[in-house]
């Protein structure tokens, strides 16, 4: 099927684990092709919204076109969290931690 030439109905779940992690599946098939590991180290999906998505839509951290591509490729794509800024990790580090 040729996602990229049109629209495509999606389920976009969060992960109850993993703060900002998101799931984007076809609607029509569901969680079907997301691999078993992948469902674990997820959790137990909620369902955060439905997008109709065209390949010129551009959502915060990426575009339809990626989130097309990858669920025609794989059957899911897998939004990770951002990346933490270097400075904020310092927060979480004791005052003694990564000095030589």
């Amino acid at each position: 099927m040729n996602y990229l030439s049109g629209k495509l109905l999606c389920d976009v779940y969060k992960s109850p684990l993993k703060d900002g992690m998101y799931l984007f599946v076809d609607k029509r098939q569901g969680l079907d092709e997301v691999p078993e590991v992948l469902r674990e180290r997820f959790g137990e999906p909620v369902s955060a919204m439905t997008l109709l998505l065209t390949p010129e839509k551009s959502l915060a951290r990426t575009t339809g076109a990626a989130i097309m591509a990858a669920i025609e490729e794989k059957g899911y794509y897998l939004q990770m969290p951002p990346a933490k800024e270097e400075y904020l990790l310092d927060l979480y580090r004791t005052p003694t931690e990564g000095r030589y």
